[in-house]
């Protein structure tokens, strides 16, 4: 159990038109902690967001940010959060910069604080480019821009990455490991697992408004290590595989001494092979 949460949630239900969209979430993100809550898309990841804000009113239990109801935050706190959500909300007929001063003028931050958010998203050489000018990652890394404006101290980022090219998707990741470092807490959704396994400290893996695992990802895919093997790619091009207990080690050595081995592998599961196997569902 943490102490002093920056964010909790306890029996969150919560159901449209009759249909469970959570149900019975539990969890809780320390502080300076980068949170992964996965799952494919309908799963209800977006939902959550929206009731630790206060957005939606769940149908019962308990949610809080720093400590303080989801439904009773104060300016104070909503000037403590940062959001990237799937509706961007920028004026498309606006530069870059004049997007950011309006946001600036909202969340009393100086504008000088626009150029310094503009490099540390690389657009400081597009602060005068309007946004419909902009690629679709331009764009994204703009709407972060727009949510670290005012030094948050939590950051709610909704599959901040979907649908960019690897390189905007690395300095994302970056920038988002350079936050954390200056002292903010991230809650982060997605369903790339490979994405989650890189970045979280621990995930929280959502079916059908469920949680049905958590935890740290290389513990997680631990703990579904049913195979207990070991794969052995020879320089020959020979895979070779073995249990992964002592009754391997006189092979493994000889190996090793005949200079044969070209790489050693173990057979944990990836995060996307753990959620497979404990709901039956892919993730798209």
């Amino acid at each position: 159990m943490i102490m002093n949460p920056v964010i909790s949630m306890e029996h969150i239900q919560k159901t449209f038109s009759g249909k469970q969209v959570l149900s019975d979430v539990n969890c809780s993100v320390a502080e300076c902690e980068i949170f992964g809550l996965l799952g494919p898309s309908g799963a209800g990841k977006t939902t959550m967001i929206n009731v630790l804000t206060g957005q939606l009113k769940a149908d019962s239990g308990q949610s809080t940010l720093f400590g303080v109801s989801s439904q009773h935050l104060t300016d104070e706190i909503h000037t403590q959060i940062g959001m990237v959500l799937d509706d961007n909300g920028l004026y498309t007929r606006l530069s870059c910069y004049d997007n950011l001063a309006v946001f600036a003028d909202i969340f009393k931050a100086p504008k000088t604080r626009i150029h310094e958010v503009l490099d540390l998203v690389k657009l400081g050489d597009d602060a005068r480019k309007p946004v419909t000018k902009l690629s679709k990652g331009m764009t994204q890394r703009l709407v972060l821009a727009r949510a670290i404006l005012h030094h948050p101290k939590l950051l709610f980022l909704d599959e901040p990455t979907s649908s960019l090219d690897p390189t905007n998707v690395r300095e994302i990741h970056n920038l988002i490991f350079d936050l954390r470092k200056h002292g903010a807490t991230v809650f982060l959704t997605t369903h790339n697992m490979d994405e989650a396994a890189k970045l979280c400290d621990h995930v929280a893996l959502l079916n059908e408004g469920k949680i049905v695992e958590y935890g740290e990802p290389d513990v997680l895919c631990r703990r579904y290590n049913t195979k207990k093997s070991i794969q052995i790619l020879l320089k020959d091009g020979t895979m070779v595989e073995m249990a992964g207990d002592h009754s391997s080690a006189e092979k493994i050595y000889r190996y090793f001494q005949e200079d044969m081995v070209e790489s050693i592998h173990s057979s944990e599961p990836n995060l996307e092979t753990v959620f497979i196997e404990l709901t039956g569902r892919g993730l798209i």
